[in-house]
């Protein structure tokens, strides 16, 4: 099948041809075009957010799980619990080993093989985040100091990739740990193993709630929240600011080459943050506990 002559087309097609001709060209020339008249490609202005959604338990393999849509990024997270031997010098202390697959399937700019270094960096960031925030304390994974405690093993995989995939992630993440329930478990010093209840589950000990908002810094002036697919590799840098629900502080990162963020534009980003994070709890968590 031959490919329609342009003079086939309508005005409005050949525009939109056009459009799409000149942001594969030129993607930043396109975005400048756009932030000139106060607006993003897909229709957003500067500080406006995606919509966000949450299904929480549609995994029934897995001892807790979440699926989180951030506009069009979908990433799917389980939680596995298996039992271990502590480590000698933390005889009262579980863990919690999260990771984040970004498989080719979710997006062209993914290869088929081994984990990307994105998948990896993000999968540390994520670790840091969650044991940083004390979102569970690994004492409470504790079944038997010195002998038996809980490995949480909470694995994302992203679905769709539309950019943002830090703040998708680790939504589903700490809604995955927010839903999970593990067996009751004892341990029998006399046979010197741990017996798990099947019928009795018990939730888990959540104490905080942390979740990331990140901001785009682009041509060192626009601040672009939730920056999508397209947006991300224009960026000078990228701002996380991860806040819990009494709107406390856990971390502030800055990837990227660009310059350091001065606190003119840090503050309005952590104040965008606090205020985002009551919406997506009051919306998203609301409706999910």
């Amino acid at each position: 099948m031959t490919e329609p002559s342009t003079s086939a087309l309508s005005k409005a097609e050949q525009d939109a041809l056009r459009a799409q001709t000149f942001q594969r060209l030129h993607p930043k020339a396109y975005l400048e075009r756009f932030l000139a008249e106060n607006v993003r490609p897909d229709g957003r202005g500067l500080d406006e957010w995606r919509d966000v959604s949450l299904n929480v338990g549609s995994i029934s393999t897995a001892d807790g799980s979440a699926l989180v849509r951030l506009g069009d990024t979908t990433v799917v997270c389980g939680v596995k619990a298996e039992i271990a031997e502590p480590e000698l010098d933390i005889p009262e202390d579980g863990y919690i080993v999260p990771n984040l697959d970004l498989p080719a399937i979710c997006s062209p700019k993914f290869k088929p093989g081994p984990p990307t270094e994105e998948a990896q960096v993000l999968s540390d960031r994520l670790n840091e985040v969650l044991i940083s925030s004390g979102v569970v304390s690994t004492k409470s994974l504790c079944i038997a100091p010195g002998k038996a405690v809980w490995v949480l093993y909470v694995d994302a995989t992203c679905m769709n990739y539309d950019g943002n995939a830090f703040d998708a992630t680790l939504l589903a993440m700490v809604a995955a740990l927010r839903n999970t329930r593990l067996p009751k478990a004892t341990y029998d010093e006399e046979a010197g193993r741990t017996m798990c209840s099947r019928k009795n589950r018990i939730p888990l000990q959540i104490n905080r709630l942390p979740l990331s908002m990140s901001f785009g810094i682009f041509d060192t002036m626009h601040v672009l929240v939730d920056p999508t697919s397209f947006e991300e590799p224009l960026l000078d840098s990228t701002i996380s600011v991860t806040v819990d629900e009494n709107g406390g502080l856990v971390s502030v990162t800055q990837l990227g080459l660009g310059i350091v963020a001065s606190q003119d534009v840090l503050m309005p980003c952590i104040a965008a943050a606090r205020k985002r994070h009551a919406n997506v709890v009051k919306d998203v968590f609301g409706s999910n506990s």
